[in-house]
């Protein structure tokens, strides 16, 4: 053991003084040569030893300490993220996406911006977060189920009915709209536009006659001039179903005119050659826009022998019985499933036409005429076409001057029919006795789920005892919705497969 500690000793001593003597032999070289300073020889204190292991405890006490939180060690970026990086910031000019794996184009569409031109993204980026995070810049509310639950077509929808809401004539370029067509066309399935502005006009001359009290006369004769055609729009749309408009003009302040709110007769046959030539719509909306019967019939004949059309919307304007007549045809001359004409001025003839062609038709499924003035003489007209229609689910004659004869002759419908689901007879008069009487008549109905009898002046016994007849229907319908098979008819369940004996 001795050994082992002292052989190192002299180990170093003789190292030490071989250099001692190669130093001496170099300063006697030196001093041969020429004169040279002296210098002091400066021996180090020997250093504490601690053993084999401290090297590796100074090491390991040693920390760095980053002021940057996200500071690491990985300083340069992978080669991937600065290709990406330039993939992003180049893709106006040079869009690259569908050369790229599917993780890397995740990473692009990530950081692509959302005021890219829609030239570029239209019809290369089909990602639904991309066009979410377009919509929810622009629009801080939106309802994407509306739209079909797509991002993207909800973008597409709006920005084209913004472009249209604020389309002046004969001041705004059309190609401003037409322009987007080849971009749009493949989304945009719905228009709703609720406003059409008018045409710039200069200040007239002052009326010298004398006004009315509303002053409406003599600002109904000034020029008014035509909105928006929708013709070509419509046209480059190959797979629009639902068309929703409103001819108006909204927060209009202090500028109030009445002619800011006619839909003209220009404006009504350019709008009927653009339905008629629509042979994907389903849905036609044409409400608030002042149409009288003229008007009416004009865009009706368009919609004869429609392919498609399933639900017509005329509601709130000036309609009356020429144009509820022309209504009538079409339920004769097309697949129409929904008819809407609340709160116009249609009367008993005009409810009249309309119940001749209810008796007959297969296809509606829902009218709806509250808020007219049909009263006893037509209601009792479409009662007598209930008892024979067997497709109608849904009527609605709210607020049309209803009394009790309506009522004791809806009292024989409710035995008789079967399909029938939902009535409305809000807001009319009638009274105690036909409250009874439709008591009655709901005694034997097993198919009725709705019922609105409210501010019709029934007696609450009646109206709560009906309302208790329409409770077990609705629990008989969701018994019959869960065991479809166990309320199947007889004949049903033998069918040609399962014979009897």
């Amino acid at each position: 053991m001795q050994e082992t500690l002292v052989t190192p000793t002299l180990s170093v001593l003789s190292r030490s003084s071989i250099t001692m003597q190669d130093r001496s032999s170099t300063a006697g070289q030196a001093s041969s040569t020429g004169p040279q300073p002296s210098r002091p020889s400066v021996i180090p204190p020997p250093s504490k030893s601690k053993g084999w292991k401290s090297g590796a405890n100074v090491r390991r006490m040693r920390r760095i300490i980053a002021e940057d939180p996200e500071w690491s060690l990985a300083i340069v970026p992978l080669l991937t993220e600065l290709c990406i990086q330039h993939i992003v910031e180049n893709f106006q000019n040079n869009p690259i996406l569908k050369q790229l794996l599917p993780e890397h184009q995740q990473k692009v569409l990530n950081h692509l911006s959302p005021d890219l031109p829609l030239t570029v993204t239209a019809n290369l980026i089909d990602d639904e977060n991309y066009w979410r995070r377009c919509c929810m810049q622009r629009w801080p509310v939106c309802h994407v189920a509306r739209h079909g639950g797509s991002w993207k077509r909800l973008f597409f929808e709006r920005h084209l009915e913004n472009l249209i809401k604020h389309f002046i004539p004969s001041t705004t370029d059309p190609a401003v709209i037409l322009d987007l067509l080849p971009f749009c066309k493949n989304y945009v399935r719905r228009l709703r536009v609720d406003q059409f502005l008018p045409p710039v006009q200069l200040p007239l001359q002052p009326w010298n006659g004398e006004l009315s009290d509303s002053g409406s006369e003599a600002e109904m004769e000034q020029p008014t001039g035509d909105h928006y055609q929708l013709r070509d729009l419509v046209a480059g749309l190959s797979h629009l179903e639902e068309l929703d408009l409103v001819y108006g003009v909204k927060d209009c302040g202090m500028n109030f005119e009445w002619n800011l709110f006619l839909f003209t007769y220009q404006d009504c046959h350019s709008l009927a050659a653009t339905i008629k030539a629509c042979h994907t719509l389903k849905t036609f909306r044409l409400t608030r826009s002042k149409v009288d019967d003229d008007k009416a019939r004009i865009l009706i004949r368009s919609l004869l022998d429609h392919p498609a059309l399933e639900e017509l919307d005329l509601s709130h304007n000036l309609i009356g019985d020429r144009g509820a007549r022309a209504a009538a045809k079409l339920l004769s001359h097309s697949h129409l499933r929904v008819l809407t004409l609340a709160n116009n001025q249609v009367r008993a003839p005009g409810a009249q036409s309309l119940a001749h062609a209810l008796a007959h038709n297969t296809n509606l499924i829902s009218l709806n005429l509250r808020l007219n003035c049909i009263e006893d003489e037509g209601g009792q007209a479409l009662a007598h076409a209930l008892q024979t229609n067997k497709c109608l689910t849904t009527l609605h004659l709210g607020g049309n001057e209803l009394s009790e004869p309506t009522a004791t002759l809806l009292s024989q419908v409710l035995t008789v029919n079967t399909t029938l689901t939902s009535i409305n007879l809000s807001c009319n008069h009638i009274g105690l006795d036909g409250g009874k009487q439709l008591l009655e008549g709901m005694s034997d109905n097993k198919t009725l789920l709705e019922f609105d009898l409210r501010l019709s002046d029934v007696a609450q016994e009646s109206e709560y005892l009906i309302g208790q007849a329409l409770c077990a229907n609705r629990e008989a319908a969701r018994q019959r919705a869960l065991n479809p098979s166990h309320f199947m008819s007889p004949i049903t369940a033998k069918g040609p497969e399962n014979p009897v004996g």
